[in-house]
């Protein structure tokens, strides 16, 4: 008989999202590919703006299938007295809260954390903002490029004789704070197992970027310095860069260490530069950085791509090839670990996906079906769950509050 598929750890957690584009739903998102019911309360008519973000595919966005995935949609407007009253039966059936309006919103409406909690003591709320639920700066809108801003790493991107540049992709920030509030949330519920009460899980975008700056802050505390842009260079080690390949392509090289500078020489074919005395240390090679990375510069435009890099694995250097997304889908190592999940999607067949991060042994996640159609589990939520009569959804759509 075949294995029985193992329950999902998170199993019979309920989550209301309330948010829209991208860190919200991504905390939401991680909840749900582990097992929790993700109840995403939508405006009625137009929905996440992210389902029309991007290039579309039948009723609604590519990304927005992907990061919709694994909820059910119920449409809510809770701007009206009627609206705000399905929250607060939602919420007293409810283990966590997940949103990402402006600082003050929800307080507006009635529907802050203090009011919430009086309905249900273990709520947790999964805040998500740009600049946080305090500060001076706590009420100003913004996205994950302005985080990336005020963060810090944007002026850290980028050739120092040219201007900052966008670091990757602008949503670097959303999904970073998605991910901390996902892990703030599991953190809190440990809290709530103990206690029964709930809290507040305030992310601030911004915050989230700047803690993963490595030493920019503690170095300038010490030493008063300003990293600069460096381009792909590294702060404290060289050669640690791209470096192009006879064949049009480029690999990344990431040498630490002595040890490892040991090893690259070797692979060069070059051990003799691994006792010289102007390249053996860390910090004989950063006074050496231009002419370090010409050496290995001019050794990897030598060779096509993979013939250098079966060189740097012969000998245990950390390398790897940068690819495009064409060449991370025919890679071997993407499909053995299944990083790219084929989703079956009932209007496009199959969907490609990025997979469940991250994995776990014995109670692995699952895609269970990509983002929903607007609305689309309204009246199961409404009949089901909170029971509405079927009468009573009738007059909310006529009202226009579902």
């Amino acid at each position: 008989m075949p294995e029985a598929t193992p329950a999902l750890p998170l199993a019979g957690l309920r989550v209301i999202e309330l948010s829209t584009f991208l860190a919200g739903p991504f905390c939401a998102a991680l909840l749900g590919d582990f097992g929790a019911e993700v109840l995403k309360v939508e405006l009625p008519g137009s929905g996440d703006p992210l389902r029309r973000l991007g290039r579309r595919r039948g009723h609604s966005s590519l990304w927005w299938r992907q990061e919709g995935r694994n909820k059910k949609s119920l449409t809510c407007d809770l701007r009206r007295p009627e609206g705000q009253e399905l929250l607060r039966r939602l919420v007293a059936v409810s283990d966590v809260l997940v949103e990402n309006f402006q600082p003050g919103t929800l307080e507006r409406w009635g529907l802050g954390y203090d009011a919430l909690a009086r309905i249900n003591r273990g709520l947790i709320m999964a805040r998500i903002s740009a600049y946080g639920q305090t500060g001076p700066l706590a009420p100003k809108p913004g996205f994950g490029r302005i985080a990336h801003a005020f963060s810090g790493l944007t002026y850290l991107t980028g050739y120092p004789d040219r201007p900052p540049v966008l670091p990757g992709t602008p949503s670097i920030a959303d999904y970073l704070s998605g991910a901390l509030a996902a892990f703030g949330v599991l953190v809190a519920l440990g809290h709530r197992q103990r206690t029964g009460e709930g809290q507040v899980v305030d992310v601030a975008l911004y915050e989230s970027v700047f803690r993963i700056l490595e030493d920019v802050a503690v170095v300038y505390d010490q030493f008063g310095l300003v990293r600069q842009r460096q381009g792909p260079d590294h702060e404290n080690s060289v050669p640690h860069n791209h470096y192009p390949t006879r064949d049009g392509k480029w690999i990344a090289i990431a040498c630490t260490n002595d040890r490892m500078f040991q090893r690259l020489v070797r692979a060069m074919g070059r051990p003799e530069l691994g006792d010289d005395p102007r390249y053996a240390t860390v910090d004989a090679r950063l006074q050496r950085r231009a002419e370090v990375d010409a050496l290995v510069a001019a050794w990897t435009a030598a060779l096509d791509q993979a013939e250098a890099l079966a060189r740097l694995d012969r000998e245990e250097v950390p390398a790897g090839p940068i690819y495009t997304i064409a060449e991370i889908f025919q890679d071997a190592h993407y499909r053995a670990r299944q990083a790219i999940l084929a989703v079956p999607d009932p209007e496009l067949g199959v969907l490609r996906m990025p997979g469940v991060v991250p994995r776990l042994e014995r109670t692995p996640g699952r895609v269970r079906h990509p983002g929903p159609r607007l609305g689309e589990h309204t009246e199961e939520v409404l009949c089901g769950l909170l029971g509405y009569s079927p009468q009573e959804v009738a007059r909310l759509r006529e009202l226009g509050v579902v």
